[in-house]
């Protein structure tokens, strides 16, 4: 931290945060790297900028490396956060803190270093979340409880009701999990609420999602919903890929980022007009089926085309 920002910290009790969404995935599930914290609660990785990190990204690796063991590959910076009371997992007594949000992807889903650090399927914190196989059982209690807030606000809570939950015939948004999980903050159906302003009425943990620390669901809310996005016009999935896979691996996890299923053979088709893959020359036995070719991914496409990513399936109606 330079000098003035120090001075400005001291003045004002203003301090920087380092937090990290670490993402993988293995087999058919999405995963989040979290550590506990002292109140028992889901954290990300996470800790203040201090003088000895020469960048805010040495900084986080550092701290998630001192949290979980877990060395980061891909890193982006992805949004920054400035909620007050975030001390519980910042270290420190301040009122507020600017927290500076990452997205992390690696290979594999490796057990972190310590008994207090694991790895958890995203659908735990967002159950609503998961659509691959069609409109998840949560909704029966979800929706009466949202229709309900949204006649409270009139035409625009009917709206933003209608778009982000694609309900009323809207149709599914699988990026805007930040909107939904805000919108189910403001309604007051998450613990969250409660915790913050001791008011609302939060729907049992199945419906409404395991609680996180401070704002860390709001962060991972973020993450994913950028995630989601950029899979269809960047090739970071393959970031979460191992050297040589088959198309049914890929397509699985590219269904468990989304949260939506696609038609097979159309996937396969777009991947390959698209030039994102290439073959090996070796196939692996795959259950119940003839050996499935062994595919890589072709790192040229990226200086080939300008938006190398998997497109989606249009959206379903809810």
């Amino acid at each position: 931290m330079s000098g003035a920002a120090q001075e400005i910290a001291e003045r004002t009790g203003l301090t920087i945060g380092l937090c990290a969404a670490i993402v993988a995935a293995t087999g058919d599930e999405p995963r989040i790297l979290v550590v506990r914290t002292p109140r028992g609660l889901d954290a990300l990785p996470s800790g203040p900028l201090e003088a000895s990190h020469r960048t805010l990204e040495a900084g986080l690796r550092n701290w998630v490396e001192r949290q979980t063991h877990q060395a980061l590959g891909y890193v982006e910076q992805l949004y920054t956060f400035g909620d007050r009371d975030r001390s519980e997992t910042l270290g420190t007594a301040a009122t507020h803190a600017l927290s500076v949000a990452y997205l992390a992807l690696v290979r594999e889903a490796r057990m972190a270093g310590t008994a207090d650090a694991a790895w958890q399927s995203w659908y735990r914190y967002f159950p609503w979340e998961d659509w691959r196989g069609g409109r998840p059982a949560i909704f029966d209690a979800l929706a009466p409880r949202l229709e309900e807030w949204a006649a409270r606000g009139g035409k625009l809570g009917e709206e933003r009701l209608r778009l982000n939950f694609g309900l009323r015939g809207a149709r599914w948004n699988e990026e805007r999990v930040l909107e939904r999980y805000e919108l189910l903050y403001e309604a007051g159906l998450v613990p969250e609420r409660v915790r913050d302003r001791s008011e609302g009425a939060p729907l049992p943990e199945a419906a409404s999602g395991v609680p996180m620390a401070v704002d860390h669901r709001r962060v991972l809310a973020t993450a994913i919903g950028r995630l989601r996005g950029k899979i269809k016009y960047r090739p970071v999935v393959f970031e979460l890929m191992p050297p040589t896979f088959t198309l049914s691996e890929l397509q699985r996890i590219v269904e468990a980022l989304s949260g939506v299923r696609m038609h097979k053979q159309n996937f396969r088709r777009l991947v390959e007009s698209q030039g994102l893959v290439e073959e090996t020359g070796e196939a692996r036995a795959e259950t119940g089926g003839r050996p499935a070719r062994l595919m890589r991914y072709r790192r040229e496409v990226l200086v080939e085309r300008l938006a190398p990513g998997v497109r989606l399936p249009a959206a379903r109606r809810a």
